[in-house]
This record gives C-alpha cells, structure tokens and sequence, in this order.
C-alpha cells in the first residue's frame, strides 16, 4: 500500500501509473499498452522503483503522450524564473485584464535584470485557468523558481499576494501581499510591479548564493565565485570581507576573463578601499579600480549590474563624474526598477551638483528597497538638501542616518549643516563623533576623499566643518 500511494503520487492527471510488481502481474492479462518509464526514487521508499504508464487500448506509441516521460529541461547556468499567470478570486472576469497585465510587466521587469534568466509569458500562459502543480511546472520549464499569486477586487480596492517558490524543493522563499486602490489602476500596476520585481530578484541572488557557498566541492564555476564575492560583498563595512570578496571576484574573472559584472564588483571593491581608508598603496589601487570599471563598461554595455557598479568607482575613485553619469544613466534605462542603480546616480547626481535630483533618486531607492542601506540613503539627501543650501532639513536627514547607524559620510554632512546653521554646540559634538570614527581626519583631506564638482559646495563643506571644529 505504501508503494501504491508513492506511484499515485508520481502520476500525472488522468494517467495510471503501475510499480514493476505490478506490471508482472498483468502483463499479457490486459488490452492496455504500457509505456517504461524507467525506475523512480520514491518518498520513504529505500529502493528505486521501476514505473510503467498505461495506454488507453487503440492509442500508438505516437499518441499516447505522458508529460512525465518526457526529459525534463535542463536548468540555464542563470538563476531562473517562471511568473505563472496570477489568479483572479474577484469572480469577475472584467477584472481579469488587470491581473494578466500585471503579470506581463513583472515578467517584463524581471526579465530587465541580467542575472536572471526568464521565462515568456507565451509559456507561462499556458497555465491559466489550470491547476498546477509547482514542481511539475519547474520540470516543465527548466526553471528553478516559480512566482505565483492572486488578485482579489474589494470595491475600489484591490489587494494582490505574491510567492516565490523553489520549485525544485516546493520551499515558499518569499511572500507579500500589495493593497491600492482601484481609481488610478495603471499606476498601481506600476507600483506593484516595481516593488516585486525587487522583492524577488534579490531574494533570489540570496537563495543562489546560500546553494554556493554550501557546495560540498571547491571546484567552483565563475559563478559561484562571483555569488561568493557577493555574498562577502553585502556584508558591508569589514576589510576582510572586503578583501575576501576581491579575492572571489578575480577567481571568478580567471574562469571567465569577459564576466562584466565580476569586473565591476572587483572595481567596487576599491570604492569600498577608498572610502574606508584601507588602501595600502593608493596611486596603485586606484590605477587598478579604474581599469577593472572600465572593462566592466566595456563588456557589459547591455549589463545593468556591471554598469551599476562600474558607474560608482569611476566616479568616486577615478573622479570621472561625467563617465560615471553616463553609465548610471544607461543602467536605469535597461533597468529601470533598480534601487540600486537609483542609489549610486543619488550620490553621483549630489557630486555633479544637481542635488533635486539626488535626493528625488534616493527617495525612489528607500520606496524601492525600504530595509537596505537606508543610513546610506538617508546620508545620500542629507547631502542633496546640504548642497542645495538647506542645513536645517540636512542636519534632520543626517541625524536620522547617524541613528541608523553610525557612519563618517553622514556625520560629516551633519557636522558641517549643523555649523552653517549657527548651532555650534551640536556640531562641535557632531565633528567629536566623528573623530572617534576617523582620528586622522582634517579639513584638507574632504578635496581628496569627495569627488566633488561644484567649487562652492566644496567651499562651504570645508567652511562648515572648519567651524564645527574639524582640524585643518
């Protein structure tokens, strides 16, 4: 019995499934054909069992057909991804265009990120109005993750579920639910199409880079490296992670010397070297950050990853803003619903000196990916609200970012907003935070550390922090 129910399991809709014994027993007693579908590994089961499909009596070879039979896709050397049509549990079926066009743009925004390998909707279409069964569908469409959902209409609200599923395991990874309201329906759809596609892709990268790293084997692929620098990478704020995500990132470019955006998570590296003070050999380091941005521009022109983070390093290490503007620029336009690509033009935008425009790229950021980074954000329109003369509102924005966490870029600003601001006690205590952070620094060293552009934001930084008390 425990064998039968195992073989049920195994079965498609509408088929039969016999176990080896069982077709020893009926062969030659029955009208029906049967088709080997070699042997299985089953659920508590300690042997393989061999399978074998009935036909209906009369059906050939060439018309019986049994999805199960057939070779599974293999899975694509990216992570990949089906967005199966979303269910609609209003009853309506007028209302059934705006859950199919949703899902279009998903599949659309999903399909933005180079690292992610995704599915038609043509394919996945196919599924509408059908059960499923996750796994099967993975099987199907050589895919490792399924996104499903649903749609439920409430007068003028709509409220929109969303999961992401391992459909080689059946594991749900990750779920939210999405409430608007129905009066203007195509913003909506953008709005919720923008905040999965960045729930999901990165939440992917994460699962990818958990199955790297625990990989019984070193005999690592490009990829893995380039997950396992990532994964060192995200880790923000440590040297030795820092260095050890380097280190993965030129692996990886051993494997594969024409991997863009291990070129340019190598080049961030060095903005990370930079801003921190870790460099050992500065001239050196920044000769070489700059030559890994740039190759990471030069092969991936259609990479939204490699231009994102290219973009930043020949920016805040090789001072190029005007190059660095362009490549941010172009990142948004392959990927237009990349908060990070929206973070870095915030800082590159407030160096240029269109600080409107910095702080209206980091508030899309924080709408975008509201739980990362955000003291980087948060110090991101500090300085925007800084270089647009307003110290009162930066002082507020890099207080917020100092209680997130405790950071030099942020205390810098509020130091020098709140000094320009004519409350020089607090910034005396500002700049005394930020000398125990940075004992070395001085008023000299902001030229050198901030690419800055625009001689009279530099002036009254410098200005600022002098009065805060900053040494010379």
């Amino acid at each position: 019995m425990n064998v039968a129910a195992r073989v049920e399991g195994e079965c498609e809709p509408g088929e039969v499934y016999l176990s080896g014994s069982a077709f020893d027993q009926v062969l030659g007693k029955t009208g029906f054909a049967f088709d080997d579908l070699g042997e299985k590994s089953l659920k508590n089961i300690d042997r393989p069992v061999r399978l074998y499909a009935a036909k209906h009596p009369g059906l050939t070879a060439a018309k019986s057909r049994s999805k199960v039979i057939t070779k599974p896709l293999s899975l694509p050397a990216k992570p990949s991804i089906a967005v199966l049509p979303f269910q609609s549990m209003s009853g309506d079926p007028e209302q059934e265009y705006f859950a199919d066009g949703m899902v279009e743009d998903i599949i659309t925004a999903l399909s933005r990120f180079g690292e992610l390998f995704v599915i038609a909707r043509n394919s996945t279409f196919t599924y509408k109005g059908k059960p499923v069964d996750i796994r099967q569908v993975g099987r199907e469409l050589g895919v490792r993750y399924v996104l499903e959902g649903s749609v439920r209409k409430m007068g003028n609200r709509v409220r929109i579920t969303g999961q992401l599923i391992d459909a080689s395991s059946g594991a749900h990874l990750w779920a939210d639910r999405f409430d608007g309201d129905l009066q203007d329906i195509f913003d909506l759809q953008d709005q919720i199409t923008a905040r999965v596609a960045n729930a999901v892709a990165p939440k992917i990268q994460e699962n990818e880079i958990y199955r790297a790293v625990h990989k019984p084997t070193e005999n690592l692929d490009a990829y893995d490296c380039y997950l396992r620098g990532l994964a060192e990478y995200n880790k923000f704020g440590s040297k030795e992670a820092n260095e050890e995500a380097l280190r993965y990132f030129n692996m990886a470019l051993q494997f594969d010397p024409d991997f863009a955006p291990a070129y340019a998570l190598a080049s961030s590296c060095y903005w990370g070297r930079k801003a921190h003070g870790w460099m050992v050999d500065a001239p050196k380091e920044i000769a070489e950050g700059t030559r890994l941005a740039r190759r990471a521009a030069e092969l991936g022109k259609n990479d939204a990853t490699a231009l994102c983070y290219a973009s930043p390093t020949l920016a805040y290490v090789a001072r190029d803003l005007d190059t660095a503007a362009n490549l941010i620029n172009r990142a948004l336009l392959l990927n237009p619903n990349s908060a990070t690509a929206f973070y870095f033009r915030s800082w590159i935008k407030g160096w240029i000196g269109e600080p409107e425009q910095a702080i209206d790229d980091a508030s899309r950021a924080m709408r975008l990916n509201p739980l990362d980074q955000l003291q980087n954000l948060l110090a991101s329109i500090a300085y925007g609200h800084f270089f647009a003369g307003r110290y009162g509102e930066a002082s507020t924005w890099a207080e917020r970012s100092v209680q997130e966490q405790v950071n030099q870029a942020a205390l810098r600003v509020l130091s020098a907003s709140l000094a320009l601001a004519g409350r020089l006690n607090e910034a005396r205590g500002a700049v005394g935070r930020l000398l125990q952070l940075n004992p070395a620094l001085c008023v000299s060293d902001i030229k050198r550390m901030i690419p800055i552009r625009r001689p009279d934001d530099l002036v009254r930084l410098e200005e600022g922090l002098r009065l805060a008390g900053l040494p010379e």
